[in-house]
């Protein structure tokens, strides 16, 4: 019993020396898990979102929100509310994003290996199964970018192994790269284009107009940085609120458009139907 007292006291005292030196901390429970929402908490009914994007506006004081309730504040980490946490605690943890720096985890000889090979040299961690490489910058987190490899840095949290060996290099461009997708291939799809109004020329008579109206369209949804989805019906009903009932809109302008909508995540379904409902708020 004194033995585990004695690591549990270590735990604090560790976490503690971290977050006087700027990095936030938490207690992990067995299995590298964090403890779970408190009581008030229970299914985020304050608000917390630890899965999600941003932590919610919780100012609960007990770690019950993961990644987001590691803090460098001392009176949190000594608290009686954070108390049972550490009689619990089997390992303390970070999180590398509010430290400003990018872990890379290796989780075994091949991934290691391979880093070796791929990364620049930069300071080392010896872990259970491989090695976390440390870098100075701070990126989006991701897992399993590669085999063996997982990413961990803002939005995320890494178990405290030590110190560990080497000087910290500045986070590469080669990392950062790690998390980007190769986009997905565009696949045509088949939508319908309003026909010419009374068979008629177009009334635009210049073929630049059309042509600014598509690229003002594209533009507009590769800036979307949030609420995607309404950016592309935005932008499909502009474009036919314009050029739907002149006729001079085909087959290879939808396709541009689609393709925009593509590249930011959108499935050739939802790119189908933001269409067409476009088309029926038109009446065509």
């Amino acid at each position: 019993m004194t033995q585990l007292t004695d690591v549990r006291g270590e735990h604090l005292t560790t976490a503690l020396f971290l977050a006087a030196g700027g990095v936030p901390v938490l207690p992990l429970r067995a299995g590298k898990k964090t403890f779970g929402n408190c009581r008030r908490c229970t299914g985020n009914a304050c608000g917390g979102r630890p899965n999600m994007k941003t932590p919610g506006p919780c100012q609960c004081p007990k770690p019950c929100h993961g990644w987001a309730a590691a803090t460098t504040d001392p009176d949190v980490i000594n608290s009686p509310a954070w108390a049972y946490a550490w009689r619990e605690a089997a390992a303390v943890a970070y999180h590398p994003g509010g430290a400003g720096l990018t872990v890379v985890d290796l989780d075994n000889a091949d991934a290691i290996a391979w880093a070796r090979e791929a990364l620049p040299a930069t300071r080392t961690v010896l872990t259970t199964r491989g090695e976390h490489w440390l870098y100075q910058g701070v990126m989006q987190s991701a897992n399993a970018v590669r085999p063996g490899v997982d990413v961990k840095s803002s939005m995320a949290y890494a178990r405290w192994l030590g110190p560990g060996t080497g000087t910290i290099a500045a986070l590469p461009n080669v990392v950062r790269a790690l998390i980007v997708k190769e986009p997905a291939a565009i696949r045509p799809v088949a939508v319908p284009v309003p026909a010419l109004a009374g068979g008629g020329a177009c009334p635009h008579r210049r073929p630049a107009f059309l042509e600014r109206g598509i690229a003002m369209a594209e533009q507009r949804i590769a800036d979307a940085a949030s609420a995607v989805h309404a950016t592309v019906f935005g932008a499909f009903l502009a474009v036919l609120s314009t050029h739907g009932r002149c006729g001079c809109l085909t087959e290879a302008h939808t396709a541009r458009l689609f393709a925009a909508a593509q590249a930011k995540g959108e499935s050739p379904r939802h790119c189908a139907d933001a269409w067409a409902n476009a088309l029926a708020r038109l009446g065509m």
